[in-house]
């Protein structure tokens, strides 16, 4: 509902807040409902409530999101580099960056909005679910620094991040998808069955489901610093997807 109809979403979370208050997950709903529509003041409020009530951080880019919603890109700072990002999971940690580097461009600092964001899992070629967000960040930060051919390259991969997902989405029920070259694949298109190689249309690559990969994401160490970043449309945490990608021509 939240994607088809935000302000109805944030209706209906208000009136669960009005029985069932207490619930972290209540008041996590009202917050991000509350963002969605803009309301920035109030999904900081639900957001604070959602963390003394859980105890936990995974809505911090939300927060740090928010921040700057209001217009305290300083606060938003603040708010990023108060936890230990090795304590996030990876892709709250990658949102994060994403938020961080989004103040840094609030308050004019290009070079360090682009430092927020050279983080571990920005790998050009693999492709997990935060990555088309993170790569699109990237290029944004790239243009405005003027380095326009760096910033296409970048934007381009985050478009072919986001076809390879949206095509393996249909697959099966997974959290670790892996995108490999071609190779399975006879004369006729086929497709090797016993490999559980699915051809993508369009790319020289193929989705193949994967489970003993999930672990990589989660164990890769995050760059420290004072690193925040952001870009507008943060998403909450969601299930980890991830993804090898071969670019034609490689």
């Amino acid at each position: 509902m939240i994607d088809e109809d935000p302000q109805l979403a944030h209706e209906h979370a208000l009136a669960a807040s009005r029985s069932a208050g207490r619930v972290g997950v209540v008041r996590e709903t009202v917050a991000i409902t509350a963002y969605a529509v803009g309301d920035f003041a109030l999904a900081l409020r639900e957001l604070r409530t959602h963390r003394r009530i859980t105890g936990s951080d995974e809505q911090l880019p939300l927060i740090v999101d928010s921040e700057r919603g209001v217009g305290r890109p300083d606060r938003a700072l603040e708010e990023g580099r108060a936890v230990d990002r090795s304590s996030l999971s990876v892709p709250v940690r990658v949102q994060l960056a994403i938020a961080m580097s989004g103040a840094r461009l609030d308050l004019g600092q290009t070079d360090r909005a682009l430092q927020e964001l050279e983080i571990p899992e920005a790998d050009p070629d693999r492709a997990f679910e935060w990555s088309p967000a993170l790569f699109s960040a990237r290029a944004a930060v790239l243009e405005e620094l003027g380095r326009s051919d760096e910033a296409a390259e970048w934007e381009r991969r985050a478009e072919i991040a986001a076809d390879a997902l949206d095509a393996a989405a249909g697959v099966a029920d997974r959290e670790v998808i892996v995108v490999e070259e071609i190779e399975l694949i006879d004369d006729e298109g086929g497709v090797d069955v016993a490999s559980g190689v699915i051809p993508l249309e369009g790319n020289d690559v193929a989705v193949e489901s994967a489970d003993d990969d999930a672990s990589e994401a989660h164990d890769e160490d995050v760059i420290e610093g004072d690193g925040d970043d952001r870009a507008d449309g943060i998403e909450p945490a969601e299930t980890v997807v991830e993804a090898d990608v071969e670019e034609d021509g490689r």
